[in-house]
């Protein structure tokens, strides 16, 4: 199982790298791999800010639907357009061209619950 350690991870399994005062995120590789194949990602266009804890969107795979809570409170500034016609990128490398949004963080602090790569495998059970 894949788990990087640059990265914070939540219960539900989404992701967040943080680069300063951006974040980029995502699901996890076990997240992927639960809901097996992705064949559409619903993450409005338009969406403008997130609030740490709240629903942001949807993964469709072929049995099931995910839901996809925000790890960070944050304003929108890209919705990754790719997924669109591409959903499979998400099972293919799920924490580089795969990732969902990017958000400027509003409360670094939002890190603090957030679970580093050790904690993250203890989670799981590894």
């Amino acid at each position: 199982m894949n788990i990087p350690a640059d990265l914070k991870y939540t219960h539900d399994h989404e992701w967040v790298r943080v680069e300063g005062s951006t974040g980029t995120i995502g699901v996890t590789d076990h997240a992927q791999k639960e809901l097996n194949d992705i064949v559409f990602v619903d993450i409005d266009s338009g969406l403008a800010e997130i609030t740490k804890g709240s629903q942001f969107g949807s993964l469709e795979a072929v049995k099931t639907v995910g839901e996809l809570f925000a790890p960070v409170s944050g304003k929108v500034i890209e919705v990754n357009a790719a997924l669109k016609d591409k959903p499979e990128l998400i099972n293919t490398d799920p924490y580089g061209e795969g990732w969902m949004i990017k958000v400027e963080i509003t409360d670094l602090s939002d890190l603090d619950s957030l679970m580093d790569s050790e904690a993250y495998a203890k989670h799981l059970g590894q």
